[in-house]
């Protein structure tokens, strides 16, 4: 089982960035998947998610309107697009897939992360 995320890298504020992650070794349309970050100090955080039925949601009032989600069962991939990028956006970025079977148990992946960095 692999994600690997891309897309990562110092952009201005106000700039756009568009991460992908791109899945393999397990069913990936089945799956929920979502984009976490983390800045030093701080915990990691929801940023969205979208189910497998394509139904999103986003992780805070930070990122709303600002950051969108979305999925390509084909492609096996799922990307975050986001726009109007501030100095506080700066993380690493980590792409994550989970599932449940039928009898509960729980299937739950992480990619490596990719870095955004926020500066003028």
């Amino acid at each position: 089982v692999q994600l690997v995320e891309s897309g990562g890298g110092l952009v201005q504020p106000g700039g756009s960035l568009r991460l992908s992650c791109t899945a393999s070794g397990f069913t990936f349309s089945t799956y929920a998947m979502s984009w976490y970050r983390q800045a030093p100090g701080k915990e990691r955080e929801l940023v969205a998610a979208i189910s497998s039925a394509g139904v999103k949601t986003n992780g805070g009032d930070s990122v709303k309107g600002r950051f969108t989600i979305s999925r390509d069962n084909v492609k096996n991939t799922v990307y975050l697009q986001m726009n109007s990028l501030k100095p506080e956006d700066t993380a690493v970025y980590y792409c994550y897939a989970e599932s449940r079977s039928l009898t509960g148990k729980r299937y739950a992946y992480w990619g490596q992360g990719t870095q955004v960095t926020v500066s003028s």
